[in-house]
């Protein structure tokens, strides 16, 4: 599996909208995402992919979501689950 070509794209609006409506006080994911921006970026995880094939899904993605399932105890379906189900999970992986 090859890199994907592009890192962090803008939040589209109506999800971030969708977000801020649901969260109304706030999240700590979307805060993070707002105020971080690109925790990882795909050129850290060159060396672990080919440069041939059909592209990955994003490295950094997988990654944030292996530290947000440890920060919430999460088993790996219920990781899976939250990122299917979530908005805040949906807003600082996009």
């Amino acid at each position: 599996m090859s890199l994907p070509p592009t890192d962090l794209l803008p939040i589209p609006a109506t999800a971030a909208a969708v977000a801020r409506a649901a969260f109304p006080a706030g999240n700590v994911y979307l805060q993070m995402r707002d105020e971080l921006g690109t925790i990882y970026a795909n050129h850290l995880f060159t060396a672990v992919h080919a440069t041939e094939g059909q592209p990955a899904l994003h490295p950094w993605q997988l990654a944030l979501v292996s530290v947000m399932q440890f920060a919430e105890n999460l088993s790996d379906r219920q990781a899976a689950e939250a990122v299917r189900a979530r908005i805040d999970w949906k807003y600082v992986l996009s």
